[in-house]
């Protein structure tokens, strides 16, 4: 008897789920992106070194957050830029954020950014997003990622070698369970860049991996 194969659900209503019954935790919040963004030994030597790399610029850059969450870290950018453009998929959660964040560089748009057209920045910020999707998904962000100078990624990856880019369903998981984690620099993806450079890692506790930050310039 063949195996049931699980359909997956549309990332919209699998990320609008993760909200909506606090797969992540709550933290007695209405939207909450889990402790690894509000986990303050995680995000504040992200946000130095994100905000170091925005101040080399002599005339700010415009940045593009795709997966902005709920804006705990990006609100913390948003002056070191031109224009800050805050993308996800989550209605609702866009929504709160428009209400609760104001700035006039700022903006919240509703995309979905494996489908949507993304939109024009100099900076490309995708902090712990890409290991949320399926390899289909990736590809199609990928596909559009050379319209811009940089990017900006953050993933979480098993500790030591590992196979990359083994495919998931779409959703709250990533695949640090397959052992594996996302880099663009090898196939499927086989990104191609002008330069890297590793701008932080953070060894997590219980042997659960290490979240890694990584800046890419693209041809």
């Amino acid at each position: 008897m063949d195996k049931k194969i699980k359909k997956p659900w549309p990332t919209k209503k699998a990320m609008e789920q993760v909200y909506e019954l606090n797969l992540w935790g709550s933290n007695n919040t209405e939207f909450y992106s889990g402790s690894g963004s509000h986990q303050l030994e995680i995000i504040t030597p992200y946000i130095d070194v994100v905000r170091a790399f925005l101040k080399t610029f002599k005339t700010p850059i415009t940045v593009c957050d795709l997966g902005c969450g709920d804006f705990n870290i990006g609100k913390q950018l948003v002056p070191f830029t031109k224009n800050y453009i805050a993308v996800d998929i989550v209605s609702n959660l866009i929504d709160h954020n428009t209400k609760t964040f104001k700035a006039a560089n700022l903006e919240f748009r509703c995309l979905d950014i494996a489908v949507d057209n993304l939109p024009a920045a100099d900076c490309v910020i995708l902090r712990q997003v890409l290991q949320h999707l399926s390899n289909k998904e990736v590809q199609s962000i990928v596909n559009k990622l050379d319209n811009y100078k940089y990017i900006i990624l953050t993933e979480h990856l098993p500790s030591g070698n590992f196979t990359p880019n083994k495919d998931i369903i779409s959703g709250q998981g990533i695949r640090i369970k397959k052992q594996s984690g996302i880099d663009l620099l090898a196939a499927p993806f086989n990104l191609k860049v002008k330069d890297e450079k590793q701008l932080l890692s953070y060894v997590l506790k219980d042997n659960k991996g290490i979240i890694i930050t990584t800046l890419y310039s693209l041809l």
